[in-house]
């Protein structure tokens, strides 16, 4: 394994001891006694910090890796901002402009890639799912707040920003990449026939309007000919769960589509409504990893829903509420007040969607002597198809046309089905 990437994976290592530390004191125990049992340990770490650490400690960034250790043991888009910070934040959400086009979130104290915008800078310079961000310009990320880290890669179109990338799929050795900032457009949804009168609805976000522009789509090709209708969700990672919703309910005439719960905000239901149901007939959904937000919040409306087989990727796991909360010395805390869970009950922030027809898009490319490989471990290998070939897609046009997937309720799960050729 490269020395680097074993640096990383060690740091990486010591960063989730430190989260297991620190994560305790956020107070989930069942009593306030608990919860000082675990302030006194923090306490404790920090004197033995300060008095046998090799050197004297910068007590400054120890308390700040600490604060966001912890809001990342809980939270992987949550973020602490200084009162500085959080001014530059407010000035940024107010008069966004150009962006690179990256949806981030954090994990083992670095910025971790979810997507890449389609025909962002980000996308055309080849970044994806699973990369991980080492610095930003000359500034390293790590424990860097994700809403700062944000901020960073915000500016005037036309101008630049230089990115330190570690991409773990496909090489040990971090890269610098150059990239222009520009206006981030999201491509319009699109409808093409495939073959045995199957028709395909792609999308790349879950933007408002969307669930619109699937139901325009899907009219489309039933006036084509369409028996059948894949949905096309992978890589579609920004937009709302409120617009995922509507997106279910074009295929779900009846049941929970999902609900929003949080510590302080009651149980709020999403019912599907006959009269917002567009389409009938046998559905199939493909997912892969940059699947995420709304987009797997109708994911796992259909899939619990006994809508249509889920065949693809574990998602994101991306669906919450985020509100800044702000703190006595002018900063603020950034995180999750609320989160939306799949009809079975799962908060899909934690857990994301699981296939029921699990498959790999594309095989990990990197040491091949190194066990460190991320997330790919619960997925099965990848069939070998043909160059270019479209496995995903492939396996989904076989399930509807297994005649498993029936119209308005799809069979038991189809894990006997033989793997794609």
């Amino acid at each position: 394994m490269n020395s680097r990437f074993k640096l990383f994976v060690v740091t990486s290592s010591s960063c989730l001891v430190v989260l297991l530390v620190f994560g305790a004191a956020m107070g989930r125990s069942a009593s306030p006694e608990d919860a000082y049992k675990h302030l006194a340990v923090y306490t404790e770490v920090l004197s033995r910090i300060k008095s046998d650490y090799v050197e004297e400690p910068d007590m400054k960034n120890v308390t700040l890796g600490a604060l966001n250790g912890l809001l990342e043991s809980l939270d992987p888009y949550a973020s602490y901002l200084n009162a500085d910070q959080y001014k530059q934040y407010l000035k940024y959400r107010d008069n966004r402009k150009a962006d690179v086009g990256l949806i981030l979130s954090k994990k083992y104290g670095y910025l971790n890639v979810v997507d890449a915008v389609p025909n962002s800078p980000a996308a055309k310079a080849g970044l994806s799912t699973g990369d991980v961000l080492e610095a930003i310009g000359a500034v390293s990320t790590r424990d860097m707040p994700l809403a700062y880290a944000e901020m960073l890669l915000h500016g005037d179109a036309g101008t630049s920003v230089e990115l330190t990338v570690l991409r773990v799929r496909r090489s040990t050795e971090p890269q610098k990449i150059g990239l222009v900032r520009a206006v981030t457009k999201y491509a319009a949804v699109t409808a093409k026939m495939e073959q045995d009168q199957i028709g395909r609805v792609s999308l790349s976000s879950v933007e408002a309007g969307k669930a619109k522009e699937v139901a325009a789509a899907v009219k489309d090709l039933e006036k084509q000919g369409a028996k059948k209708i894949i949905l096309d969700l992978r890589n579609a990672a920004s937009g709302s769960p409120e617009e995922g919703i509507a997106l279910a309910n074009l295929f779900l005439e009846k049941g929970l589509i999902g609900y929003l719960m949080g510590q302080k905000s009651p149980r709020q239901d999403f019912e599907a409504s006959a009269s917002k149901a567009i389409w009938k007939g046998p559905l199939a959904v493909i997912t892969n990893r940059g699947t995420a937000n709304g987009a797997e919040v109708a994911a796992a409306a259909l899939l619990d829903g006994k809508r249509g087989e889920v065949i693809g990727e574990r998602t994101y796991g991306d669906a919450a509420v985020r509100k800044a909360i702000l703190m006595d010395d002018g900063g603020a805390v950034i995180l999750s007040t609320a989160k939306y869970y799949s009809p079975s009950g799962k908060a899909l922030q934690d857990t994301g969607v699981t296939p029921s027809v699990p498959l790999v898009e594309s095989e990990p490319v990197g040491d091949p002597d190194d066990e460190t490989q991320p997330e790919q471990a619960a997925q099965p290998a990848a069939p070998q198809g043909k160059p270019g070939e479209d496995v995903l897609l492939k396996k989904a046009i076989e399930v509807l046309n297994s005649g498993k997937a029936v119209a308005g309720e799809i069979a038991p799960r189809m894990g006997r089905l033989p793997a794609a050729a």
